[in-house]
């Protein structure tokens, strides 16, 4: 089946693939809005966040809802007017894409604008899993 194909699908299949979307859409929503409590209502149960920088290969793994919170509202402390502009998005079975650019200023003054993406694994409509990757100007 080509990528955007539907046929073969189900309605239960179709229905899936609009309710992972729409958690997208607010989820993006709620970022922009730096409103912790939305992001985590699009979260399982069982999740996890890799964010984009840190000591390891994978960035900074925060595993677990509380993590996962604490990790969330540290991007908002360190980039006070975050924001995610141009967000596009695709769902493909149990897997995500966001696409966007970051725009934000760090306590220190530092202007930051970089395009970057989410890859995302769904567990029913909620998002198990938050990996994010993103361009560094130099």
């Amino acid at each position: 089946m080509a990528p955007g194909d539907t046929s073969g699908k189900t309605a239960a299949d179709t229905a899936r693939h609009r309710e992972r979307l729409e958690t997208l859409d607010r989820f993006i929503e709620a970022w922009n809005a730096h409103d912790v409590d939305g992001l985590m209502a699009c979260m399982a149960q069982n999740c996890a966040f890799h964010a984009s920088g840190g000591p390891d290969a994978d960035g900074t793994v925060f595993e677990g809802r509380e993590a996962v919170r604490k990790g969330y509202a540290g991007i908002f402390a360190g980039f006070p007017d975050a924001q995610w502009t141009n967000g596009r998005h695709h769902v493909f079975g149990d897997r995500g894409l966001s696409q966007w650019r970051f725009v934000g200023t760090a306590p220190d003054g530092t202007r930051v604008e970089v395009d970057g993406c989410d890859l995302f694994t769904f567990d029913g409509p909620l998002i198990a899993l938050k990996d994010s990757y993103r361009k560094s100007r130099v």
